[in-house]
C-alpha cells in the first residue's frame, strides 16, 4: 500500500518550467533515477494542491508489455530521436497514443525537439540501451488515467554505430576542409619561396615536384607543354588520307608522336569526302590538314611548321574557337554513301519469280529442286515484254549471263531446247555462302575492276589503322575490326561478288584480287565461327566458309588449290577442287606462282603477316612479302650439321616449289639475303648431303 502524501503549503511553481528543467543540471548524488521521482513528483503536484497517493511500485520500474498499444507496421515511420510516428495522421509520437491524443499535458522527457535540453534528455535515454521511463501514478479523479509511453526498440551495436556516422561524416567534412586548407596555403607559400619546396628532378624541367606538408608528403606533377596546349585548343584537326599511302602514314604518326587528336576521313573509304577535298583544294592529293576550316596544307607544311616551332602558335590562333560550321563535314557512320543502280533485267526477273512453275523434277535419274523449264522462260518473257521469240531468246540468255539463273547441271548458259533452270537464290549451296542475304543482290553489276580495287583499299585501311593490327602485322585485333565502319562497308561490298563477271580480270588482276579476298575471307571467318582448333574446325573453316563469287560458290581450299594453285589437290586430298565440267576453270591460271603461300594470311602464328596486294605492283609485292617471311622465321640453317629447317608449308606444297629437295633449295636461295644466302650457297655448292627439317606448324590464332 502506497503513503499519503499532502503538499498543499508549498509554493506553487511554474509548470514549464519543471518540463523543461535540464535534467543533466540537476545532481542527485548517491541516489537512483527512481529516487528522485517523488522529489519531481512532489514539485509538480504543489502546483496543483492535489491529495494523491503513491503506489508503493514507485520506486522500481514498470515492466511494459511489448505487445501492448502496439501501433499498425504499416502506419508507423521511425523518427529521428528513435521514437515512433504515425504514417498517415502523425496522431502517435513520441509516446503519445493515437487513442489519447488529447492527453498532450503528460510528463514527458523528450517531448521538445527543438530544446537543447530535450535532446541532450532523449541522447541519455537512446544510449542506455533499455526501456527506463518516468513511471506515473495513480490520480485522483478528474484527472484521466495516464499511459506509459510506447516501449523504444532495443537499439543493436550496429545501429548504435549507424546512429552515430552523421557525427563521423561532420567530423570527416571538417578534417577535409582543414586539410585542403592546409595544402592550398602551403601551395600558396610556393610562390612566396617557402622553405618546404624540394625540387624532386631538375632533369624533367619542373613537369614533377614534391614539398611537405605537416608530415604528408604530396607529389604534384605539372602539366607538359603538348598537354596545356591540348587544353587551349577547342577546334578540331581534321586529316584527309587515302589507303595505301606512304605520306598519309606519316602524317597519322606524326599527330599520333605529338598526342594531337584528329579527325581521319579516309577518301578511299568515304568516297563523297574525295568530293569535298577536291571542291575545297582543287585537288585529290593527300595527306590534307585542315585547323577547323582553315587549310594548312600537307605533311612538308605540317613538319616545317614543327621544325621552326610555329606550329604550337598556329595551333593556338586557329584551333582556339570551337569548330565552325564551315570545317570539312565528320562523315557519318553506318551510312552507305555509294549509289546503287538496279539491273535493267530486274523487272523481268521479278515477273518471272512469280509466274513461272517452279518445282522439284526428276532429270537424268535426278532430283532436281525449285527449277523450269526453258519454253517457260521464253514464253514467259514475250508476254511480258509483248516480244517475238527470238528477243526472248536473247533476253533469257542475258539473264544467264548475269547470273541471275543457271542451268541445274551447268552444261550451258541457255539454249533454246528443253533444258531446265533454276534461280541463283535456289542454287543448294546459296544457304551456306556468308555474302548472301535472304536474297540475292538485283543491282547492276559492277565492274570487276572496280570492286578489285574498292576490296584492296578497304583491306589496306583496315591494316593501316591503328589498333586493328600490330605494326609488324602479325597480330589481329578481330573484335575491333569488326565494330569498324571499314568492315562494314566491306561486307556490303561482299554482295557485290555474286553477279560479277571474273572473266573480265587481268591475269595480275585476277591475282591480286583473289589473294586479297583469300585474307579478307579469313577475318570474315575468323570473325564469324572463329579460329580453327582440330581438323573438324580446319574443314568447316577451309571448306565450308563460302562466298557466292560470279554465280558460284567459293571457299577458301577453292581459292588456294583451285584458282591460285592452278587446279591442284590440297594436302591430304585424294581429288582436285574443280572436275572437268566444272564452270570455274576458266579462272584457273596458265602458271603456279610459288610465291603465293606467302600472301596468303590463314589467322594462325605460322603463318605469313597479313598483307594485301596491288594489281600493278602484285609480283614484286609478292617477292617482297617473301623475303620478309623467310627473313623472319621461315628458315634456319646449322652449318656444322648441314640441316636446313625450313617451314612445314614448303612440306605441304612441294610441288609447287620443285618437288625434289635440292630444287627446293635452290628455289629458297633466290629470296634470302645476308647471313642465311651465304650459308645455303656455300652448302649447295660443296655437293655434299644436306639435311632439311620442317619445322613444326603452330595452327593457334595470330591475336
Amino acid at each position: 500500500m502506497g503513503h499519503h502524501w499532502y503538499f498543499g503549503c508549498f509554493p506553487k511553481f511554474s509548470l514549464l518550467s519543471i518540463l523543461f528543467l535540464p535534467l543533466k543540471s540537476l545532481r542527485f548524488d548517491g541516489y537512483g533515477f527512481s529516487s528522485v521521482l517523488p522529489f519531481l513528483l512532489y514539485i509538480y503536484t504543489s502546483c496543483f494542491s492535489f491529495n494523491f497517493s503513491i503506489p508503493s511500485s514507485i520506486m522500481n520500474p514498470i515492466e511494459i508489455n511489448p505487445e501492448q498499444d502496439k501501433v499498425h507496421d504499416a502506419d508507423q515511420k521511425i523518427i529521428p530521436n528513435g521514437g515512433w510516428r504515425a504514417g498517415q495522421d502523425g496522431d502517435v509520437e513520441a509516446g503519445k497514443s493515437s487513442e489519447n491524443k488529447e492527453d498532450s499535458d503528460s510528463t514527458e522527457v523528450n517531448k521538445t525537439p527543438d530544446s537543447d535540453v530535450a535532446k541532450e534528455a532523449d541522447h541519455q535515454i537512446n544510449c542506455n540501451g533499455h526501456n527506463k521511463y518516468i513511471p506515473t501514478s495513480k490520480a485522483q479523479v478528474p484527472l484521466p488515467k495516464p499511459e506509459p509511453p510506447k516501449p523504444k526498440m532495443e537499439r543493436s551495436q550496429s545501429l548504435s554505430i549507424a546512429e552515430s556516422m552523421p557525427l563521423i561524416g561532420k567530423y570527416i567534412r571538417d578534417r577535409s576542409s582543414s586539410f585542403s586548407a592546409a595544402i592550398m596555403n602551403r601551395l600558396s607559400s610556393l610562390k612566396e619561396g617557402s622553405g618546404d619546396f624540394v625540387l624532386k628532378n631538375d632533369s624533367l624541367n619542373f613537369e614533377v615536384t614534391e614539398f611537405k606538408i605537416s608530415g604528408v608528403k604530396v607529389i604534384v606533377k605539372l602539366k607538359s607543354e603538348e598537354e596545356r596546349l591540348e587544353d587551349q585548343i577547342r577546334g578540331r584537326i581534321t586529316l584527309f588520307t587515302k589507303s595505301n599511302c606512304e605520306h598519309s602514314i606519316a602524317a597519322r604518326q606524326f599527330f599520333k608522336e605529338k598526342g594531337l587528336r584528329y579527325v581521319e576521313i579516309n577518301i578511299d573509304v568515304f568516297t563523297k569526302s574525295g568530293n569535298e577535298l577536291m571542291e575545297r583544294t582543287a585537288s585529290c592529293e593527300v595527306p590534307q590538314i585542315f585547323f577547323n576550316d582553315s587549310l594548312i596544307g600537307g605533311l612538308a607544311t605540317l613538319k616545317s611548321l614543327s621544325e621552326s616551332g610555329e606550329l604550337h602558335e598556329k595551333m593556338k590562333e586557329l584551333l582556339g574557337p570551337k569548330c565552325p560550321e564551315e570545317a570539312p563535314k565528320v562523315p557519318v557512320y553506318g551510312i552507305n554513301d555509294e549509289e546503287d543502280k538496279e539491273d535493267e533485267l530486274v523487272g523481268v526477273v521479278r515477273f518471272l519469280r512469280q509466274s513461272l512453275p517452279i518445282q522439284d523434277r526428276l532429270i537424268k535419274m535426278k532430283m532436281v529442286k525449285s527449277c523450269f523449264a526453258g519454253p517457260d522462260v521464253v514464253e514467259a518473257i514475250n508476254n511480258h515484254l509483248d516480244c517475238g521469240r527470238r528477243k526472248g531468246i536473247a533476253t533469257a540468255k542475258m539473264m544467264a549471263q548475269k547470273h541471275f539463273i543457271h542451268h541445274v547441271f551447268g552444261e550451258n548458259d541457255f539454249e533454246n531446247g528443253y533444258h531446265y533452270y533454276r534461280f541463283l537464290e535456289h542454287e543448294p549451296f546459296i544457304m551456306g555462302c556468308f555474302n548472301f542475304r535472304s536474297s540475292t543482290n538485283d543491282n547492276e553489276p559492277k565492274p570487276a575492276s572496280f570492286i578489285a580495287d574498292r576490296l584492296s583499299k578497304l583491306m589496306f585501311s583496315i591494316v593501316e589503322m591503328d589498333g586493328y593490327v600490330s605494326d609488324d602485322r602479325l597480330h589481329v585485333d578481330y573484335f575491333r575490326i569488326s565494330k569498324s565502319e571499314e568492315f562494314r562497308r566491306y561486307i556490303k561490298l561482299t554482295r557485290d561478288l555474286q553477279r560479277i563477271n571474273l572473266q573480265l580480270f587481268t591475269p595480275n588482276e585476277r591475282l591480286a584480287f583473289f589473294l586479297n579476298l583469300y585474307n579478307a575471307m579469313v577475318i570474315h571467318a575468323v570473325i564469324s565461327i572463329g579460329h580453327p582448333e582440330g581438323i573438324l574446325d580446319n574443314k568447316a573453316f577451309f571448306l565450308d566458309f563460302q562466298y557466292v563469287i560470279g554465280g558460284y560458290p567459293h571457299s577458301l581450299s577453292i581459292i588456294e588449290n583451285g584458282i591460285l594453285r592452278n587446279n591442284r589437290k590440297s594436302p591430304f586430298s585424294l581429288t582436285k577442287p574443280f572436275s572437268k565440267e566444272d564452270r570455274r576453270l576458266h579462272l584457273v591460271p596458265m602458271r603456279v606462282n610459288p610465291l603465293i603461300h606467302f600472301g596468303l594470311c590463314k589467322g594462325t602464328r605460322s603463318s605469313p603477316k597479313l598483307r594485301f596486294f596491288t594489281a600493278h605492283n602484285v609480283e614484286d609485292e609478292l617477292i617482297s612479302a617473301a623475303k620478309d617471311y623467310f627473313q623472319s622465321e621461315g628458315i634456319k640453317i646449322d652449318r656444322e650439321l648441314r640441316t636446313v629447317y625450313l617451314t612445314r608449308i614448303i612440306k605441304w606444297f612441294s610441288q609447287d616449289f620443285g618437288g625434289q629437295e635440292k630444287e627446293i633449295l635452290e628455289w629458297v636461295l633466290n629470296y634470302l639475303e645476308g647471313r642465311n644466302a651465304k650459308l645455303l650457297k656455300t652448302m649447295l655448292g660443296d655437293g655434299d648431303l644436306i639435311t632439311i627439317v620442317y619445322q613444326d606448324y603452330d595452327w593457334s590464332g595470330n591475336l
